[in-house]
């Protein structure tokens, strides 16, 4: 058979420009992305190593990429996992400096990601996305975005949206009756004034949740005094088992030099933190002994009985995220360091009254008071018959699988409502979901795909099952979290309802049958004109199929997993690896 031979394609197929080509000829695709933080530049690293006839653009809002790690610079930042797990899983460093690295090193982690994959070439800095609309007729989006540089408004288009602008974004000002009114130095952690001097000064600090915790042992040695301001108490201790640590230059030369001492280290730490899971079950076994030991750890650092009763929760460990918080504890028992309990009323020219009724002059105040975290989009989001993602999502945030919402075709997010981000590490889920966008974009491109959109069906199963199994967790009791929309007993929006390597699972292969899938024409004009696309590559082996044993991939899920885990390479007693962490 000479190379290039086709069969003409009948009259009621010419139309179609796919007739005249191989089986799945790929057409072009346009992708869209809001944000170039860590899951932007993954999403571009991915399209760029598995695509070819793609166009991206990444808009973001910042001067630079990596997102959060960019924008937060507080003092004490830094991540609140070991350092070492918090990076791609294909993309280790040997230069942290230490287990919780600051966010300067997380922020240059990224920016090397970016740099070393040339994905700058895709992002258009001080650009702010403020429009998106699903255009029916065209099977495309229509996104308006802001030049912030010359307030030039920029109309693009593309076939697939991906909305990568993250959770912890938009942060908010505490909602406290007068805080227009202070006439001094106000500063929010998410949007820190470098130039402001503590030194000296007496500084109020609003809050205990992760920022606040990382900020008070960071400015203790600065401020001359310090009035922290908290409602509700907080677990606070390395529940990794993993203490702050310098690495030491012996350490740093063996990741440097041994990349399997690395790849093992690493490893260690990712089954660790795993093994944690079990701990999130309520009224288990493994959640009575994490209590006993964090209320001991507490107490021990505290040495402080008023502070013990203050700070010490009584819920469960884990209903609201926990901070390793380094120094924080000792910190609050410092005889510089006053702790008020309780609500602010209001504040006034010069500081914070109270629920006791005092007034509490200071000279700066911070505000550790986090970020909206409804998953609500900060601009208007129009997908099919007109409807607004911010109006669908104003009582609750419905995803499909932390990826996706019914009625917004050819539209992703990335760690959407009900992503596995407090569940372990979240980098890799973040992989997961890159990948699982990717397939249905192969789909797409390679077939006569106008649009698709998960089910409302799909969406309504994955949230009644997700909210069931939320009722047997620590997450569902009554403490005050983001997980729940900053509510004290709501549903847990944020969370995924199983451990982050459950979610590996469920993401690895997409369920079509939930997506509701619209054609352009025929759907099988993607078979073309009868030749294969192997065929039309003189370069190929036209006869790959013929071996002489059989080293395809096993076709039932068991044994695909028995071969992507590893199984049998691993001994393990019957010890829990969680209670073996505390």
């Amino acid at each position: 058979m000479a190379y290039g031979n086709t069969i003409e394609p009948t009259a009621a197929l010419v139309t179609d420009s796919r007739a005249n080509n191989p089986i799945h000829e790929e057409r072009r695709l346009k992708v869209i992305c809001i944000g170039a933080g860590a899951s932007g530049l993954l999403l571009a690293y991915k399209l760029q190593r598995s695509f070819e006839k793609f166009d991206l653009i990444v808009y973001e809002k910042n001067e630079g990429v990596s997102g959060t790690w960019y924008e937060n610079r507080y003092p004490g930042c830094a991540c609140d996992i070991p350092a070492h797990i918090y990076t791609w899983s294909f993309e280790p460093s040997t230069s942290w400096s230490s287990v919780y690295a600051g966010s300067g090193e997380v922020n240059q982690y990224f920016e090397n990601f970016a740099q070393k994959y040339n994905l700058h070439k895709y992002c258009k800095l001080k650009h702010l996305v403020s429009k998106a609309v699903w255009n029916e007729g065209e099977g495309r989006w229509e996104v308006q975005v802001i030049n912030m540089a010359t307030g030039e408004t920029i109309h693009d288009s593309c076939d697939i949206l991906v909305n990568a602008g993250g959770v912890l974004n938009a942060w908010q000002w505490p909602k406290i009756p007068g805080l227009e009114k202070y006439k001094k130095k106000l500063l929010h952690t998410a949007n820190w004034d470098a130039s402001v001097d503590l030194n000296g000064k007496h500084v109020g600090l609003i809050g205990n949740g992760s920022s606040g915790i990382q900020v008070l042992p960071a400015i203790h040695s600065q401020a001359r005094k310090i009035t922290t301001f908290f409602r509700e108490p907080t677990w606070v201790s390395p529940v990794q088992g993993v203490g702050q640590h310098i690495y030491t230059a012996e350490e740093r030369r063996v990741f440097e030099t041994d990349p399997a001492a690395l790849l093992k280290y690493r490893k260690q730490l990712e089954t660790d933190i795993n093994g944690i899971f079990p701990m999130f079950t309520a009224n288990s076994v493994n959640q009575q002994v994490a209590y006993d030991h964090m209320v001991t750890l507490m107490k021990t650092r505290l040495q402080n009985e008023r502070l013990e009763k203050l700070v010490i929760p009584k819920w469960a460990v884990g209903c609201r995220r926990i901070t390793p918080g380094v120094n924080y504890l000792e910190t609050l028992g410092s005889e510089k360091v006053d702790v008020v309990f309780g609500g602010i009323q209001r504040i006034t020219e010069n500081g914070c009254i109270s629920d006791d009724g005092k007034e509490y002059p200071v000279d700066v105040l911070i505000c550790a008071t986090g970020f909206e975290t409804s998953y609500r989009p900060r601009f208007p989001v129009i997908g099919s018959n007109g409807n607004s993602l911010s109006e669908a999502w104003a009582e609750e945030s419905k995803s499909y699988l932390g990826m996706a919402a019914h009625g917004f075709p050819n539209y992703f997010m990335f760690v959407g409502p009900n992503s596995p981000i407090g569940n372990g590490t979240v980098l890799v889920a973040i992989e997961a979901q890159a990948d699982y966008m990717l397939k249905m974009m192969d789909r797409w491109q390679t077939e006569t795909i106008h649009s698709f959109s998960p089910k409302k069906e799909a969406v309504e199963d994955f949230v009644e099952w997700k909210d069931e199994y939320m009722k047997g967790t620590v997450w569902q009791e009554e403490c005050r979290s983001w997980y729940k929309r900053n509510s004290v007993s709501g549903k847990v929006t944020a969370l995924w309802p199983g451990s982050t390597m459950h979610y590996l699972e469920a993401l690895a292969e997409p369920r079509y049958d939930d997506w509701d899938i619209k054609y352009d024409g025929n759907r099988f004009a993607f078979l073309g004109n009868g030749s294969s696309q192997t065929e039309k590559d003189p370069t190929a082996d036209w006869a790959y199929y013929i071996k002489n044993e059989d080293d395809g991939p096993y076709l039932s899920r068991g044994k695909r997993r028995k071969v992507f885990s590893k199984s049998g390479s691993v001994q393990r007693n019957n010890v829990d690896p969680s209670l073996k962490q505390l």
